[in-house]
């Protein structure tokens, strides 16, 4: 989506503070004993309470109200009354939702109670350069450019990168174009990032896989080398130079 007018920032904004708060207050939510349903369902409540709508069941009869990844699963997890939270889990909450015919999505990882399997590492990394990436994004960049600094990064820190899930454009819908802001160079995209442009950008740093399968229940994604996937995500403005970053109430970089 490009903004054209302060209607649609405004709904912009009001979009990304429902899905921005029903973050933070999932992650602040979760604790050990907890089932990923019953985290799921807190959630819908937040989103209920500001009159917005999943946007993964909107687009895709996804069940449940938010994506909730659980240690080795990389996305797309689903809520369930048998996935129980545990101490030092790796977890991952993805929020996207509709308000007023306006999109917005945010995601992060982050360890449930204490780092007892040492994770943080990991979910810092993917913080870290998530925050540094988007600082780089203004109206003109290429696209692939952003790609390269993540994956850089990325090996820097001994991990790796996913490279068919990435970040995407979102306003009137919950994908549009630019569709696959990837987190690696792929020299074949000549593409630039435009002003007034609405995207959601997105880390998916491994400790070693380098692809995502689906599995069979068709949405549930696994890494096809194994390990652990740090996800973090924001919705942003492209501006002529530092981005409006929509979703900064999500807190993902103060944990």
């Amino acid at each position: 989506m490009i903004i054209t007018n302060d209607k649609e920032l405004e709904g912009m904004q009001r979009a990304s503070e429902a899905v921005a708060t029903t973050l933070k207050m999932m992650r602040n939510f979760a604790a050990p004993g907890m089932s990923t349903k019953d985290l799921d369902e807190y959630g819908g409540q937040i989103l209920g309470s500001f009159g917005a709508r999943s946007a993964p069941y909107l687009t895709y009869k996804f069940p449940g109200h938010s994506c909730i990844s659980l240690n080795e699963e990389v996305a797309h997890g689903i809520p369930s009354s048998e996935r129980i939270l545990k101490e030092g889990d790796l977890l991952n909450i993805d929020v996207s939702a509709e308000l007023e015919g306006y999109w917005s999505d945010n995601g992060g990882s982050f360890v449930v109670g204490e780092d007892i399997f040492g994770h943080k590492k990991l979910v810092a990394t993917s913080q870290l350069i998530l925050k540094e990436a988007i600082a780089r994004i203004s109206g003109g960049v290429k696209i692939n450019a952003i790609g390269e600094f993540i994956e850089k990064e990325a090996k820097r820190n001994g991990f790796t990168v996913i490279k068919n899930l990435g970040g995407h454009g979102i306003g009137r819908g919950l994908h549009e174009q630019p569709h696959d802001i990837l987190n690696y160079k792929d020299r074949l995209d000549q593409r630039r990032f435009r002003k007034n442009t609405i995207v959601a950008v997105e880390t998916f740093i491994s400790t070693a896989s380098t692809l995502a399968v689906e599995q069979t229940d068709g949405f549930t994604m696994l890494g096809n080398r194994g390990g652990y996937v740090a996800q973090h995500e924001h919705t942003i403005m492209i501006t002529e130079s530092r981005p409006v970053i929509l979703t900064t109430e999500n807190g993902i970089w103060d944990f």
